[in-house]
């Protein structure tokens, strides 16, 4: 049976009561019997004895016991934007359950839950990706148990409905549980295509609801990757160089070993795509004498020449390239001409830093590697803070050479994600060194490494050109991105001649009516590892193109919010959104003086949303953000309260990558290790916000997690230009220090 995680004070009587209550038999999709007390969400352990229940097959993410007893499969990791809730909601309400009465189980990968990025969270697509696919397996379930009540009674199906977890017999008030009717309803065929509900009749969807995950973190009840245990485990901290790219050479582990509850120290390496890092774990019986056997190690490195790469370099070889023409993305029309024809041409340079994910939890995971013995083949069980048990599973079973079956994965609640967790590299050192020491490893890293090691949002650079014609119309529009590629540090493969459309997220996608426009990539070759951050380069690139529509704007001589309307003739969510956005921010208001106020819209695939960013300037020469207005626009929404929550992450997020610290390169390392020098914001700098949800019902599902990112660092840089009339074209700057 596989080991599950404990608490240090061991199995509680709560829990125990909990695994005890599963009598009778239960029905499931595809769950077999030694999996039906995996859960470490809720931190269950096994017990001795233990008799677990026979199961049937009903849906493969709805588990119903004999007692009636329901639990839904999650199968989008929680890390922290609230899927724990939103995703089962979708079944629950078409299931006609109520959420509170039901058990919330995480999906590790497993095959009969999807194929790859199915069981993953990122790109805000878990409710875009899986808004009707959830409501159909609720509704299949419903439809199976309503045709196994009408059998029952040998009366029509459309006599019968289903509330509350009963089937009810219309005609006569008759009832029958969905535990009384599992098993029967568990013989019958899945329907393809069952009938919705209307969403006038939700009774969930649509509306604010606590999510259960929070009481379980407040309690203390909740585990985290950081938080698993299994028996005989010992634990691993890495000493790996911030020169990254270089090679090890030797180390000497004595004094490492003099360390009480150090074991051994062994090479390792972390694989981030198509980079290779070398490093020397430090194998021990607690964490702390893992730390400090790795602050006793000698170790030799060889630099391979990356010592001598800094950001002052590295920042002008990126302004040198902004003179090459680049690749194209977009091109509509004929900028060239259109530009050089233009009685008002202007020209702006943006430039955004190196930033690092931040976690609060850092990076950890817990691996038990098992040579095949009494059956074919090698198994690896993990415990993991993951953003995809099925990316955990590839990852791992790719590089210890096993089949992806054969590797058992638990996802725990994550503490926080914002992409860094999509690289499994973490995952797969844990694994690899149980291979190596034969025993249950839980590798933790340190807040240094996490910041010091990366993988990094690239700095990114922008060039914009852009023309008005004589009665100050946008007829010309330029944007050309210079930085490294993320995809080029991650794929051995990737084609140069072709324009990046990660790099150039959005930046051809805007609804602005500009007849003549054109979207460019210049690639920079670096060294360091890169990776998706919360938004991805929407992050960094809406930032340039909506502090220069300002710019635009401003040499009009027009209202910046009625210059990008005037470019929205068309009937565009854009249009409906910074309408929305005029209205409740009170835009056409006058503000009094020392105020000022800024606008930005941003659309990208993960979804669109638009911001009025308040300032006032204050006694120290700079800047203090009072308030945040915001309209998202998602078609549907599942949990109003829960949109609210991360778009007021995402504000935190972005005000955080705008004006505090970047991560800046020196002698091959970054000069930041920890959060006195990678500052984070304070509550106490956290402006007022005020969300405003527009969901109409329309076809096109968007998404929440990333959107409320992209418009703030232009809305705030706007406002800057419109209180103390400076102009903010590189990121991070100081709010206190504008004068």
């Amino acid at each position: 049976m596989s080991q599950k995680p404990q608490n240090q004070t061991g199995t509680s009587r709560r829990d125990f009561l909990k695994a005890a209550s599963l009598t009778g038999a239960v029905f499931a999709l595809g769950l077999p019997k030694s999996e039906i007390l995996a859960s470490p969400i809720l931190n269950l352990s096994s017990q001795p004895g233990l008799v677990l229940p026979e199961t049937a097959e009903l849906t493969p993410y709805i588990l119903i016991e004999k007692s009636g007893r329901i639990t839904i499969m999650n199968p989008r990791p929680e890390i922290g934007q609230g899927t724990y809730q939103s995703v089962p909601a979708l079944i629950a309400e078409e299931l006609e359950v109520s959420l509170d009465k039901v058990v919330i189980r995480q999906t590790g990968g497993e095959t009969k839950f999807g194929g790859m990025w199915s069981q993953a969270v990122g790109g805000s697509g878990s409710i875009r990706g899986g808004y009707t696919q959830m409501r159909k397996v609720g509704a299949s379930a419903r439809e199976m148990l309503i045709k196994a009540a009408s059998d029952q009674w040998n009366v029509p199906v459309e006599e019968c409905y289903a509330e509350n977890a009963t089937v009810v017999h219309k005609p006569t008030g008759k009832k029958l549980t969905y535990g009384q009717l599992a098993e029967p309803a568990a013989k019958l065929p899945v329907p393809k295509e069952p009938k919705l509900k209307d969403p006038k009749q939700f009774t969930m969807l649509g509306k604010s609801m606590p999510r259960p995950d929070v009481p379980l973190k407040v309690s203390g009840q909740a585990t985290f990757g950081i938080d698993a245990k299994v028996p005989g485990m010992v634990y691993a901290s890495i000493e790996r160089c911030p020169v990254l790219g270089s090679k090890l050479v030797s180390f000497d582990a004595s004094q490492a070993l003099k360390v009480k509850g150090v074991q051994k120290a062994v090479k390792i390496e972390r694989v981030v795509g198509k980079n290779h890092y070398e490093g020397v774990a430090v194998i021990a019986s607690n964490y702390w004498a893992a730390l400090q056997g790795r602050k006793a190690l000698k170790v030799k490195w060889d630099h391979q020449g990356h010592d001598t790469f800094n950001s002052a370099d590295f920042e002008k070889s990126l302004r040198d390239l902004a003179k090459s023409d680049g690749v194209v993305g977009h091109n509509a029309g004929d900028f060239d001409k259109a530009f050089a024809d233009s009685p008002n041409q202007l020209e702006a340079f943006y430039e955004t830093p190196i930033v690092t994910h931040s976690t609060m939890e850092p990076m950890n995971a817990l691996a038990h590697y098992q040579p095949g013995v009494d059956s074919p083949g090698n198994k690896v069980e993990l415990w993991v803070s993951s953003q995809g048990g099925d990316l955990v599973k590839d990852e791992v079973a790719k590089a210890l050479k096993v089949p992806a079956d054969n590797v058992a994965v638990h996802i725990l609640f994550n503490g926080g994600g914002f992409g860094r967790r999509l690289t499994q590299d973490f995952a797969t050192e844990a694994a690899m060194l149980s291979k190596t020491i034969g025993k249950p490893v839980k590798v933790i890293w340190t807040r240094e490494d996490d910041t010091l090691l990366g993988p990094f949002r690239p700095m990114t650079f922008s060039a914009m050109r852009g023309a008005l014609s004589a009665d100050g119309k946008a007829v010309a529009f330029q944007h050309k991105v210079i930085s490294p590629s993320i995809d080029a540090t991650m794929n051995e493969k990737y084609d140069k001649t072709k324009p990046d459309g990660t790099m150039l997220e959005g930046t051809g996608e805007q609804k602005y009516e500009i007849p003549n426009l054109n979207t460019r990539y210049v690639n920079a070759d670096i060294h360091i590892p890169l990776t998706y951050w919360r938004s991805v380069t929407s992050s960094t690139v809406a930032f340039a193109h909506e502090c220069f529509i300002d710019e635009l704007a401003h040499k009009a001589g027009k209202d910046p919010l009625a210059f990008r309307l005037a470019m929205l003739a068309k009937d565009t969510d854009a249009k409906r959104v910074l309408t929305k956005l005029k209205e409740v921010s009170g835009w056409n208001k006058s503000l009094p003086a020392g105020k000022g106020r800024g606008i930005a819209q941003w659309e990208f695939f993960a979804g669109l949303a638009a911001q009025v960013v308040e300032v006032s300037k204050n006694t120290t020469g700079g800047v203090t953000i009072d308030k945040v207005y915001c309209v998202i626009d998602l078609g549907t929404v599942v949990n109003p309260d829960t949109v609210k929550a991360q778009v007021e992450g995402a504000i935190a997020m972005a005000i955080t990558a705008a004006t505090k610290d970047g991560i800046t390169f020196e002698n091959g390392q970054a000069k930041q290790a920890n959060f006195d020098a990678n500052r984070m914001l304070r509550i106490n700098e956290m402006p007022q916000v005020e969300v405003h949800i527009l969901a109409e019902g329309g076809p096109t599902i968007k998404g929440v997690g990333e959107p409320g990112l992209p418009p703030l660092a232009p809305a705030l840089a706007n406002a800057v230009f419109a209180a103390t009339g400076k102009r903010i074209r590189r990121l991070p700057f100081d709010l206190e220090k504008l004068a």
